[in-house]
């Protein structure tokens, strides 16, 4: 009877409105999809991105401390220790704990080839692992095999959780134990709470171990079978965790590493932390594996304004299909009107096309307006890289066509091997644009301060000529750094160049270079006497983009306007300066000196001998 009653309202209303009802729902569904297809995209785009950022982050992080463990071979008391050979660890034990305060480390022990633990920087504490027997441990099975060892676990005397990082310690290439540090990535963890999208990680059991949502973490996102919860019983692996699954259920796939699922309500805590970003649960699920690891990072991107702007979208598809339509009756029912009718028409297409023109605009210039960002800055960093090498291809043309004048072929020769070296150099300093999505940086090498100091003196020859700076460089021979030669010359060659525009105008201006080892570092000091640093510039001095300094005073000397940064104002050149250093396990480090000036310490490990 409902279905009757239906029909016969339907043939008394006719069957314009029903087409114009009809063509309403196609272009409201049709404006849908669209909106929908194009807002993946560029969501997509950006959780790319995204995963770069995060994957770059955590490796970084975890590379820092990659070579501690091998590190412990060189010390003949461990190595005696492991071996049986040395009685009381007490010696090891000091000189461990010693290096876990100096490395921030959670804990550095050392094992013998049984598993049982010898020396450990926790000796003193209750907790303390020495006496265990870890042999069960993959990293102690990986290490005892003479391979490097990773592995990510909870603690099974603390229930702290950590990343182990595990090296063979060999003597006359035999394995006699293995060396274990276990670094935390808690800190890298709160740094991703704050991010707009949340990040996982998971590992190659599917256990998430890393989560910007707390209540994520040591959930799984597949089902275990019963074999693999017995495995973990016995590894100790997540120390009995219950290892709920997460929930994650997959809906639509979009491409290979993306796909649409759904997440199911939260409560409690859980809702408050994760509540800013899921309104209907709804996610883009984008996972990409770790280099060097089984990990995968996965990143979950709210859907909820794509959705949004979709059903917007659609609905503006609809009116302006049904008005449209509404217009076509008008002008058949009104042919007098026909004009003035066409002229609203067409007013009203306009409005609507300018502004989904103008929404999809926005769009394209804010993802634009990113990436301009990123290259904005290598480029700046690049362009102030390159003025130096310059100025001396300058300089070194002009001599060498003087020495070909006087028949000094000599002279010309080791002129024209110096311009073939700079422009070698300035091919290298044009990768940096290849870091757009993701930073890198050569591999390390030993590097004697020596020559790296005088190369970056040679750049910087025309300055120093010109401001008339009196150079003092002492080098031992044994300063021999672990870095890239390129990487740390760029350095030396932004704190020399800084130094020199403190020093600008003074007559007696005096630059002071230095390089000593001291132990497993190496330490290269760059002294100047000029008017010293001001609390409020020292206090931010490697912060990205942050400057007193205007583009044009670069050399104003000026200590109230200049805070010893290059790139032209933009404050750039001691933030990429210190990142360099870090990237090679070293520390950058700015003060006023003891006699007034200002004094820059670059810190790097030294290379073995």
């Amino acid at each position: 009877m409902l279905l009757l009653s239906a029909i016969r309202r339907l043939r008394r209303v006719g069957p314009v409105p029903l087409l114009l009802l009809a063509l309403a729902l196609l272009a409201g569904v049709v404006g849908f999809r669209v909106s929908e297809t194009a807002g993946l995209d560029a969501l997509r785009d950006t959780g790319r991105h995204r995963l770069d950022l995060y994957a770059a982050s955590l490796e970084r992080e975890i590379d820092k401390y990659a070579f501690f463990p091998a590190t412990l071979e060189l010390e003949r008391d461990v190595l005696d220790l492991v071996a049986g050979r040395l009685s009381s660890p007490h010696a090891v034990n000091r000189y461990l704990e010693r290096l876990n305060q100096r490395t921030g480390t959670l804990a550095i022990y050392a094992m013998n080839l049984q598993g049982r633990v010898v020396a450990a920087s926790n000796w003193n504490r209750p907790d303390s692992f020495i006496g265990e027997d870890l042999f069960y441990r993959p990293y102690f099975v990986a290490a005892a095999a003479g391979r490097p060892g990773r592995f990510y676990g909870v603690g099974t005397t603390r229930n702290e959780p950590g990343y182990f990082l595990s090296s063979p310690l060999t003597e006359d290439g035999e394995v006699i134990g293995v060396a274990v540090v276990k670094i935390s990535l808690e800190q890298l963890e709160q740094s991703w709470a704050t991010v707009e999208a949340p990040v996982l990680v998971a590992d190659d059991n599917g256990v998430t171990i890393l989560a910007s949502v707390p209540s994520w973490r040591y959930a799984t996102l597949r089902p275990l079978d019963d074999a693999l919860r017995q495995r973990f019983e016995q590894t100790l692996q997540y120390n009995a965790r219950p290892l709920p699954p997460l929930g994650l259920a997959p809906l639509r796939r979009l491409s290979e590493d993306a796909e649409l699922a759904r997440l199911p309500s939260l409560g409690g805590a859980a809702a408050e932390s994760a509540s800013p970003f899921f309104a209907s649960g709804l996610v883009l699920a984008q996972t990409a594996p770790l280099h060097g690891t089984p990990w995968t990072l996965t990143v979950l991107s709210p859907v909820a304004p794509v959705t949004a702007m979709a059903w917007t979208r659609a609905a503006l598809s609809a009116v302006g299909s049904a008005l449209v339509g509404i217009l076509m009756i008008l002008w058949r029912q009104h042919r007098r009107h026909l004009r003035a009718l066409r002229r609203a028409n067409d007013a009203l297409e306009r409005k609507v096309e300018e502004r989904t023109h103008t929404l999809r605009a926005a769009q394209g210039e804010l993802i634009h307006a990113g990436k301009l960002a990123v290259i904005g800055q290598l480029s700046a960093g690049l362009v102030h890289e390159l003025n130096q090498p310059l100025a001396a291809l300058r300089t070194l043309s002009g001599n060498t066509v003087k020495f070909l004048q006087r028949g000094n072929l000599e002279a010309a020769q080791g002129n024209l091997d110096r311009i073939g070296q700079l422009v070698d150099r300035m091919g290298a300093l044009t990768g940096e644009l290849k870091a757009f999505a993701r930073k890198s940086t050569g591999a390390p090498q030993p590097v004697a301060a020596a020559r790296a100091i005088g190369n970056a003196l040679f750049l910087l020859d025309q300055r120093l000529s010109r401001g008339g700076v009196a150079v003092t460089v002492t080098a031992a021979d044994d300063a021999t750094a672990l870095c890239d030669a390129n990487r740390l010359e760029q350095v030396l060659v932004n704190v020399i160049a800084n130094a020199l525009d403190a020093l600008h105008g003074q007559p007696d201006g005096r630059l002071t270079l230095s390089a000593a080892r001291a132990g497993d570092r190496v330490r290269i000091a760059v002294a100047d006497n000029g008017p010293g640093l001001p609390d409020a510039v020292r206090a931010r001095l490697f912060e990205p983009f942050f400057t007193t300094k205007d583009a044009g005073d670069r050399e104003t000397g000026d200590r109230e306007t200049n805070d010893r940064e290059m790139g032209g104002g933009l404050g750039l050149g001691l933030a990429i300066s210190a990142g360099i250093v870090r990237d090679f396990g070293g520390a950058l480090t700015g003060v006023n000196g003891p006699d007034g000036g200002a004094l820059f310490t670059i810190d790097l490990p030294a290379a073995e001998n």
